[in-house]
């Protein structure tokens, strides 16, 4: 008999050849669009000239390099064993940052050692991934019992909070990123859904708020309707019981019907309380089920109703006296409220002329009048897409959402091969992170999000977020390396 091995001995891995051809491929792209970008047409510069933006790049690239051929070389045990060190540490150098660094562009997050300037809150993310990995790998974790929820949520929360204090919303939004993680590991939908639903009343709540509706905003009254609706949908999804979501509806759909059949005998009728008065009733209906079935998702969507109104009704307040004027324009830009072209919406509206202007086969390299010229604030960092989107056209802005869009899935795809869960949990962790930049750096440059300064992953210019992606990823194929056979 021949011995053929014991399948639980590590196999010899290999690190996976199309995601480092992905991150060759993309640095590549990033350094010659950012050289493009950052060229001036009257002093002219090669792209090997270290005292322009373009020619820094290349050393942060070449960095890079040296970093992912060190960090490939690395135990993977070591991460998994300093993983809580090094939130330690990176909590502290947040909190050093907020209280010694200097404000640049309206933000205190930058340390400046030095020559070199650094971002703590760009190296979190791989940190926040390596906890989340360490806390989900422990063999008695579930992770919805209280405890081990309320901790999982404070890893991701107290990073949040301290780079929100330092100014930096964007990076702090990245980090919610990490929600797909715990989907993952077993966060039931309905929490994904409230979140989804919670934006959802923030966009109509505030888009709509201007026109009335009797007691309610027009956006109040839209969306009081569809929470009415998402309760029925849970009630069958949840419960099944197609009979209780359908009464559901029908009460409501009567109320108003009976509203309308007294409006035509010249009754005054105030649709914002009708609306008001089926939300209430659909209340009072979910909670009698509650008392008489005794079942306890009767009452979960009881409060996701009564807490979805309150929600609605704390928008405006949140809008108009949380958030800073600069990011109310924001979001007006981007809802279509307001045009603000000298303002607020400069960034987008000088990017979708970019963006434009590059029709379907773009104006060539180095050819881009938008950018030549300057008309675009940021367009070697948050906004460097729209220098691909005019110099490359609708194609080479389509071949590049291909790659990203096949790169991400890739890294979805390694994440649910790992054999343990450190590494699926890690790996999930860094392709929520990517996916999360690139729709919404993405999104922000042909005006459909708001504009909330994040880098798109190996394009933008920064040897913060170089560094940081560079980790973040190589920990990964490091990890993937030395997963056990199956």
């Amino acid at each position: 008999m021949i011995y053929q091995g014991n399948s639980d001995i590590p196999e010899k891995g290999k690190v996976d050849k199309p995601t480092v051809i992905f991150y060759l491929l993309f640095v590549l792209l990033g350094s010659l669009n950012i050289y493009a970008a950052s060229f001036d047409l009257e002093n002219a510069a090669g792209l090997f000239d270290l005292s322009t933006r373009a020619g820094m790049q290349l050393i942060w690239i070449g960095t890079s390099f040296l970093l992912a051929f060190a960090l490939l070389k690395i135990d993977t045990a070591f991460y998994e064993t300093y993983a809580f060190l090094f939130y330690l540490a990176g909590i502290l150098l947040l909190a050093v940052t907020l209280l010694v660094a200097e404000e640049i562009n309206g933000s205190r997050s930058w340390l400046i050692i030095g020559p070199v300037r650094l971002q703590p809150a760009e190296f979190m993310k791989f940190i926040i991934a390596l906890a989340l990995a360490k806390v989900f790998n422990s063999y008695t974790f579930r992770l919805m019992e209280r405890k081990n929820l309320l901790l999982v949520s404070s890893l991701i929360l107290l990073p949040v909070i301290l780079v929100i204090a330092q100014s930096e919303t964007g990076t702090a939004l990245v980090y919610l990123s990490f929600i797909l993680v715990l989907y993952r590991e077993g966060l039931p939908g309905g929490f994904l859904f409230m979140g989804i639903a919670a934006i959802l009343y923030f966009i109509l709540g505030i888009r709509f708020s201007h026109n009335q509706i009797g007691a309610l905003s027009e956006g109040e009254f839209i969306t009081v309707i569809l929470i009415i609706i998402f309760s029925a949908v849970m009630v069958w999804n949840y419960i099944k019981r197609l009979n209780t979501s359908v009464i559901l509806l029908l009460s409501a759909a009567v109320i108003f019907l009976l509203a309308f059949v007294a409006s035509l005998f010249s009754v005054k009728i105030d649709w914002g309380i009708v609306a008001l008065v089926a939300l209430l009733f659909s209340a009072l209906y979910l909670l009698f089920h509650f008392i008489w079935y005794r079942k306890r998702t009767y009452l979960y969507i009881f409060l996701f109703l009564i807490g979805s109104f309150a929600f609605l009704e704390s928008v405006e307040y949140v809008f108009y006296d949380v958030l800073q004027p600069h990011q109310q324009m924001r979001i007006k830009v981007t809802l279509g409220m307001e045009q603000d072209l000298s303002g607020a919406g400069y960034h987008v509206g000088q990017s979708k002329i970019a963006i434009g202007s590059g029709g379907l086969t773009g104006k060539g390299f180095l050819n881009g009048t938008q950018t030549k010229l300057k008309y675009v604030p940021e367009q070697d960092t948050d906004f460097i897409f729209c220098t691909i989107g005019e110099e490359h056209g609708f194609i080479g802005s389509s071949v590049v959402l291909l790659l990203i869009m096949i790169f991400v899935l890739r890294l979805f795809r390694l994440a649910e091969r790992q054999t343990t869960v450190f590494g699926r949990t890690y790996g999930y962790g860094v392709a929520s992170v990517f996916l999360f930049h690139m729709i919404v750096n993405i999104g922000m440059v042909i005006g459909i999000m708001p504009v909330i300064g994040i880098p798109l992953p190996f394009f933008s210019y920064g040897g913060s977020s170089l560094w940081g992606f560079t980790i973040l990823l190589f920990i990964f194929l490091r990890i993937d390396k030395s997963r056990k056979r199956n």
